[in-house]
């Protein structure tokens, strides 16, 4: 199999999983992509907000998080409570959902190293 169809795979995996999580009837890849550039969207704020830059601070990171999550929560068909958060730190994901939730209900999907799950994973076919 070819690098180009398993990152396909693994996209669309991606996107089945959310959509039994979240329980949507949408196509998956178009809604893993429509996550991604969301979490493009998001990984820029906490860029900014790392680097000082674009009058991204402390006192406003949360009002500037707000309109990206709020799209996530449209996506997702989630409630404001549901626990997804703009993590700041410019060395991994920014979407993810808190480590607790995802054990807690034994979520299945993908995860990073400190058990959050990742709404918006980059798949490269590897």
């Amino acid at each position: 199999m070819k690098k180009h169809e398993r990152m396909y795979q693994q996209i669309e995996k991606h996107g089945n999983d959310l959509k039994r999580i979240f329980n949507l009837d949408v196509d998956a890849v178009k809604l893993a992509k429509k996550l991604h550039s969301l979490e493009v969207k998001a990984h820029q704020l906490a860029t900014d907000y790392c680097n000082g830059e674009n009058g991204v601070t402390t006192e406003n990171w949360e009002e500037k998080c707000e309109p990206i999550l709020k799209a996530v929560r449209k996506v997702l068909n989630c409630t404001d409570n549901y626990p997804i958060f703009l993590n700041g730190d410019v060395r991994g994901y920014a979407l993810k959902i808190k480590s607790e939730y995802v054990e807690k209900t034994n979520m299945q999907i993908y995860k990073d190293w400190g058990g959050y799950g990742i709404i918006a994973p980059e798949f490269d076919g590897n």
